[in-house]
């Protein structure tokens, strides 16, 4: 298997004598799939250790954006919020709608400081008795030390619902729930998986439901997705094997993290730590979906709506197609004639039928928009030229002359 880089979040602190580097968890599928006799490669990837290619490059690929593929998910984490001052005391503590979410719909959330500035993101999903919150593990301490920090008088207590750091489940009050981690399941094909394993296709995006699957309860998550639908499918872990090998049997293609990395820069899908990070306003980010103008108070919210009503910020974040050599994240961006543009984020080379093809996210400056000309970076000695898409880029075979249509001319 290649030893592609996969892109890994900043940390918060930096390692010190007093403050050691952390162990990654290993999660519980590729603690499954290591012990298979030709063992697989695990590689760091937002806080865990997970498989890091599952088959070869291209067919991973062509699984994600033509087909079907399962990959692991164990790196996510999950938290009840339960208490009576739930709604109230969440919503003033993200960006986007808490109150007004329907019953079992979700939102994408920045968390913010008083200043206005990223601390992390995360999902909130209204559920039965409590409010969900979907934290990528790499953030999970970080965001539960800041939110547990403004729970001062009010009747709310935050529940660990998945794998603690250390592999052991957490205790819960609700037995099913002990130890939840989740599988994901992309591609244009994924409802026919679904439907084989008796399992609902959900319409709309940022939805879920409970279901039965082999005698136990699942929870099916339709995630947001702008090139083909994403799902979140929640089990205990103790499920992980049966429905690994069930997901596989119904013909989903394995795939590994370095091409779901791959393919969340081909969408154009921000990552905390990497794309955005702690000196980020969310204005920059570009990521509206996760702002919301009428929900009333919440922390960070007069920097945010200071900006939305009085004034602008200088730099946002945008997706990229790149026509040359593969450069690093961190490359500059610069205008012809060495005027800085701005720098990429982050990167990666699809392998497509038509030929590989390179996307990025970089923050550009708002003069270097203003003259709709590419961009140049440069990758060792050589140079290449990067364009804005206006929209998520189809992967589909097409020739050059068409992908054209879809950047900035």
């Amino acid at each position: 298997m290649s030893e592609t880089a996969i892109p890994q979040a900043a940390p918060a602190t930096r390692p010190t004598d007093e403050n050691p580097p952390l162990t990654l968890q290993t999660t519980p599928l590729a603690a499954l799939l290591a012990k298979a006799p030709a063992g697989t490669v695990l590689a760091a990837y937002r806080g865990v250790q997970t498989p890091q290619e599952l088959d070869a490059p291209d067919r991973e690929t062509a699984a994600l954006a033509a087909g079907v593929a399962v990959h692991d998910l164990g790196w996510l984490r999950r938290v009840a919020a339960r208490g009576e001052d739930r709604f109230r005391w969440l919503s003033g503590m993200v960006t986007n709608t808490v109150n007004d979410l329907a019953a079992n719909a979700g939102a994408w959330n920045l968390v913010l400081n008083a200043q206005g500035r990223i601390q992390g993101d995360l999902h909130v999903w209204c559920e039965a008795d409590h409010l969900g919150l979907e934290i990528a593990a790499d953030q999970y301490d970080r965001l539960l030390a800041h939110l547990d920090r403004f729970i001062i008088m009010d009747d709310v207590e935050l529940v660990p619902l998945s794998l603690d750091p250390s592999g052991s489940p957490n205790e819960s009050p609700n037995q099913s729930l002990i130890g939840e981690t989740a599988l994901g399941l992309v591609g244009p094909l994924a409802a026919g998986v679904l439907e084989t394993l008796g399992l609902p296709v959900l319409p709309e995006q940022l939805t879920s439901v409970c279901a039965a699957w082999n005698g136990q309860e699942m929870r099916v998550v339709r995630a947001y997705g702008l090139l083909v639908p994403h799902y979140e499918l929640w089990v205990r872990a103790a499920q992980i094997p049966a429905l690994w090998r069930a997901l596989v049997d119904a013909g989903a293609t394995p795939v590994g993290a370095a091409a779901l990395e791959a393919f969340r820069i081909a969408e154009g899908i921000p990552a905390y730590g990497i794309d955005m990070a702690e000196r980020d306003l969310p204005q920059e980010t570009s990521q509206m979906r996760a702002l919301n103008f009428n929900k009333g108070c919440y922390l960070g919210q007069e920097i945010v709506e200071r900006i939305h009503s009085r004034g602008s910020v200088h730099r946002h974040l945008r997706p990229l197609e790149l026509f040359g050599p593969l450069p690093a994240a961190g490359a500059a961006l610069t205008l012809e004639g060495g005027a800085a543009a701005g720098e990429i984020t982050s990167v990666a080379e699809l392998p497509l039928p038509s030929g590989p093809r390179i996307f990025a996210l970089g923050m550009i400056r708002d003069e270097a928009e203003v003259h709709n000309q590419p961009f140049i970076y440069t990758a060792g000695t050589a140079t290449g030229t990067a364009r804005i898409l206006t929209a998520p880029p189809g992967l589909e075979p097409s020739e050059p002359s068409q992908r054209s249509e879809q950047v900035n001319e």
